[in-house]
C-alpha cells in the first residue's frame, strides 16, 4: 500500500481507526474523515505522520459536500475510498436535511461523498470502494415513506433498513462502474464492541461487550478489501467476515437498487443523469 492515499469516513475510532492503522503499517497515508474532537486529536497521535484529517460531519449533506471540496483541493489522488462511519441511536433524530438519522447518516452521506469522489478515482490505474454494512441488513426492507421521519419509530429496524441501502448502493454502484478500474464491494465486520452501540442501556451494552469481537478483528475485512491484491478484479461482492456470502434476497432486488438509487440522487441534491454508466 505504499504511495496509497486512502479516506476512512469515522476512522478516529472502532473499526475505522484499527483499519487506518493496519493501513498506515503497509505503507499508506490514511485521510480520517470525521468530527474535530479531542477523539480524533487521540487518533491522530496514535496513527502518526501517515494519517491526517479532514473534517465533517456526516449529518449535514453541506458539510460532506466541503469535506469532498477539501478532499479534492488538497489531493490529486485516491485509491481506496472506505464508508466506514456510522449510527445506531434508540431514538428518532433527524439530519439538517430533515433525513431520519440513520439513513441520512449510514447511507446518503456515503452515497453523496462516493459521487463526488469517484471522478477522482476514475483517474487512477486502479481504485476500489468499500462499504460497511452489517449482518442485519438480512433483517433490513426499505420504507421509502420513513426515509423522513417515522410516527412508530424503531431503531433496529431503521437500523436494518440504512444496512440494506448499503448493500444496494455497493452492489448498484459496482454495475454502473462495470468496464472501469474501479471497484465496489460490502462487508459485514462481524459483531463487533465500538461506540455505535453507545446509546443502548448500560446493561446491553456490557453483555454486547462480552459477546462481540474486538474492532481490531473486525476490521480484518475492511483491511482485505482494501488491499489484497487478489481481490483487484473483484466488484460487487458481499463479504462476511472475510468470507464470501450471499447477501439477502432484498438485497440482490434489481429493480430495488435502481428506485433507492434514483431517490439518492434527488434525496442528495444530484441531477438524474449523475453518473451514466454508458459515458466510460
Amino acid at each position: 500500500m505504499h504511495s496509497k492515499k486512502i479516506l476512512i469516513t469515522g476512522g478516529n475510532g472502532g473499526i475505522g481507526f484499527e483499519t487506518a492503522k493496519a493501513l498506515i503499517a503497509q505503507g499508506a497515508e490514511v485521510i480520517i474523515a470525521s468530527r474535530a474532537s479531542a477523539k480524533t486529536d487521540a487518533a491522530l497521535a496514535a496513527l502518526g505522520p501517515n494519517a491526517r484529517h479532514l473534517p465533517v460531519d456526516l449529518s449535514d449533506l453541506e458539510s460532506v459536500r466541503r469535506l469532498a471540496d477539501a478532499y479534492l483541493a488538497e489531493y490529486s489522488q485516491l485509491d481506496v475510498l472506505i464508508n466506514n462511519a456510522g449510527l445506531f441511536p434508540t431514538k428518532q433524530q433527524l439530519t439538517q436535511q430533515g433525513f431520519e438519522m440513520q439513513f441520512g447518516v449510514n447511507h446518503l452521506s456515503h452515497f453523496l461523498l462516493t459521487q463526488l469522489l469517484i471522478p477522482l478515482m476514475l483517474g487512477q490505474p486502479s481504485a476500489r470502494i468499500v462499504t460497511v454494512s452489517s449482518m442485519m441488513h438480512q433483517k433490513g426492507k426499505l420504507d421509502f415513506g420513513s426515509f423522513k421521519a417515522e410516527t412508530q419509530y424503531s431503531g433496529q429496524r431503521a437500523y436494518g433498513q440504512s444496512k440494506l441501502a448499503n448493500v444496494l448502493f455497493a452492489v448498484e454502484l459496482a454495475n454502473r462502474l462495470s468496464g472501469t478500474q474501479v471497484t465496489s464491494n460490502v462487508l459485514h465486520p462481524g459483531g463487533v464492541a465500538t461506540d455505535i452501540v453507545r446509546d443502548l442501556p448500560w446493561p446491553i451494552r456490557k453483555l454486547l461487550g462480552l459477546i462481540f469481537i474486538t474492532p481490531e478483528a473486525g476490521a480484518k475485512t475492511s483491511i482485505l478489501l482494501a488491499s489484497d491484491p487478489d481481490l483487484n478484479e473483484t466488484t460487487g461482492t458481499y463479504f462476511d467476515q472475510c468470507v464470501i456470502k450471499t447477501p439477502s434476497p432484498s438485497a440482490q432486488d434489481r429493480p430495488l437498487r435502481s428506485e433507492l438509487w434514483e431517490y439518492s440522487l434527488k434525496a442528495v441534491g444530484l441531477p438524474a443523469d449523475t453518473f451514466d454508466a454508458s459515458s466510460f
